[in-house]
């Protein structure tokens, strides 16, 4: 009887460790600074582990990384708030303890049944940095994870301070203890843009391990920026919807002349999982019309501008009225984006029109020529402040950027006030052709369309002013800034050859008229002189269609015969 007691004993502990063993999750074999992938479920979760640590090393920094779905990275089996992390890029900080060599991480995908992921550690001494070391906002002790937020403005960044290396088994050094403490720290922003138009996941996780690494963020990273001291480790960048763009920090410490990173995160500034409003459907189609239809008279502007002076008129009447009431329905309205853009374009046809009334009526050049030069010279300015000269950051005060954007903007009109025609021909080439540029964006992604965009958000977004606003230069900006050049040439030389040995502007459209009338009163020889008033002319129209459509009479008898 205690032999069969025994036996069951020993079944049953067998079982539960088979069940044990089929519950694991897969064992991932790490190695310091090798990128390894793994596939991830939400039932098991997989185990992560790093052998053969040596003795030098204090801490290391376990990152995982994911197209666009979640994850979640623990020190325990069962995760919690305070010992895991949950996103598409995070990471954790171990600090070992003497005599440890081996560590051990868990991760586990969240609501999908199996998420690829890219996992790496980095290993980091005791003069190093520790990125994270000094948070007080988020709920890790230690968080080397930069937080992320984007609207479709701004891309917000975040991230807790670092501390200072310390020996294995020791107390960490206190963060505010003075300047000897983790106050001595720089921090260096880097910025990484994705190649445009591909939003693939090999691409992804073959330009993240570019990122990850302190020597391969220098090398292939656009550094944006240096904190110290006092400065926040918040930052704000211009938004780029469809563009993929990777974040990194690296601390510095200066004593020691070492350096260690943050964990990368990136963003598309859109959602690669929608169904609606995603990645892949982000240009409307109200955008396309208006920008296609504008593209297209533009083209004409471009060549042709001068010689058709009042569509040239209609032309730039439409963009400066189109572009404030813009601004101003923005404002003031809660209006949908479809209706917004439907409106102006309306404002802007009237706007166009009243300026070729204007022209018609008075003949006054220099105000016209005025608007025409306001809309070049908003141009050029715009174009100024999207070198890296408006991210200096005296342009952050709102006075200094409008009073130097104004400056800019009323130079060319006023410089080229003794050469209207110059202007006017300049104008055309330059506008027209940049509206082929807008229209271009809004089906193949190009950075040149922020040249505008990033004036709009300044006008409309009071916060906007903060924000960097570096935007990648690659294949498809070069190809159409080379058609931009070209287009605005030629149009300008073709027009400039053209119109060299014709008057600078058509006469006076009122003055014309009013002696054509004259000479028609005056002149009865005139064969106009016998036109007869218009109302009678519109009565004779009235009775000759009025015929047309009544019923022709039989000819002969029409009343019956007397019997």
């Amino acid at each position: 009887m205690g032999l069969l007691a025994l036996l069951l004993v020993l079944g049953c502990f067998y079982r539960y460790e088979g069940a044990e063993d089929a519950a694991a999750g897969p064992l991932l074999e790490l190695s310091l600074g090798k990128f390894k992938n793994v596939l991830l479920n939400e039932t098991i979760p997989a185990e992560a582990v790093l052998r053969n640590i040596d003795s030098n090393v204090t801490v290391i920094i376990f990152q995982i990384h994911t197209h666009h779905k979640n994850v979640t990275i623990s020190f325990d089996k069962k995760p919690s708030s305070n010992n895991s992390g949950a996103g598409t890029d995070k990471g954790l900080v171990s600090v070992l303890r003497p005599l440890q060599t081996v560590c051990t991480w868990y991760l586990q995908a969240v609501g999908a049944d199996q998420v690829l992921s890219t996992a790496v550690s980095f290993s980091y001494a005791e003069r190093d940095p520790i990125p994270g070391g000094c948070n007080m906002e988020f709920n890790l002790e230690i968080d080397p994870n930069i937080y992320l937020e984007y609207n479709l403005a701004e891309t917000h960044i975040k991230f807790a301070p670092a501390n200072l290396g310390y020996v294995r088994g020791t107390n960490p050094p206190l963060c505010d203890l003075g300047s000897s403490s983790r106050w001595r720290l720089s921090y260096e922003v880097y910025q990484y843009f994705l190649p445009e138009n591909d939003l693939s996941e090999a691409s992804f996780v073959s330009h993240m391990r570019k990122m990850s690494e302190v020597q391969s963020i220098r090398r292939h990273g656009t550094k944006m920026m240096t904190l110290v001291n006092q400065d926040k480790t918040d930052l704000y960048f211009s938004s780029l919807p469809g563009q993929g763009v990777i974040y990194n920090v690296i601390v510095k410490d200066p004593l020691w002349n070492t350096s260690a990173a943050y964990v990368p995160a990136h963003t598309y500034m859109c959602s690669l999982s929608g169904l609606v409003d995603n990645c892949s459907s982000l240009k409307r189609l109200s955008t396309k019309i208006f920008f296609t239809v504008l593209a297209v008279l533009g083209f004409f502007i471009c060549f042709h501008g001068h010689r058709f002076w009042k569509t040239d008129l209609f032309f730039m009447g439409f963009i400066f009225t189109a572009f404030f009431f813009f601004i101003t329905i923005s404002r003031t309205s809660a209006l949908s984006y479809d209706v917004n853009l439907g409106l102006t374009a309306v404002a802007g046809v009237l706007g166009g029109l009243l300026l070729v009334a204007y022209w018609w009526r008075f003949g006054f050049v220099i105000l016209c020529m005025l608007i025409v030069g306001l809309v070049l010279g908003f141009l050029v300015a715009s174009t100024v402040f999207f070198t890296p000269i408006g991210d200096y950051k005296v342009f952050q005060d709102d006075a200094v950027f409008w009073v130097t954007f104004c400056c800019i903007a009323l130079i060319v009109p006023i410089v080229f006030v003794g050469y209207p025609r110059v202007l006017n021909i300049l104008t055309c080439g330059i506008i027209g052709s940049y509206t082929v540029v807008l229209a271009t964006a809004c089906y193949l992604y190009t950075s040149l369309s922020y040249i505008s965009i990033d004036l709009l958000r300044r006008i409309l977004d009071e916060n906007f002013k903060r924000a960097f606003t570096n935007v990648p230069f690659q294949r498809n900006d070069i190809i159409l800034l080379a058609v931009w050049a070209m287009l605005a040439i030629g149009g300008i030389t073709i027009q400039l050859r053209r119109e060299k040995r014709e008057a600078p502007f058509p006469p006076h459209p009122y003055l014309i008229w009013r002696r054509e009338r004259e000479r028609r009163i005056t002149n009865i020889l005139d064969p106009s002189h016998h036109v007869p008033p218009l109302k009678e002319r519109i009565h004779s129209k009235l009775s000759q269609i009025k015929d047309f459509f009544q019923k022709e009479q039989p000819a002969g008898e029409r009343t019956p015969l007397l019997l």
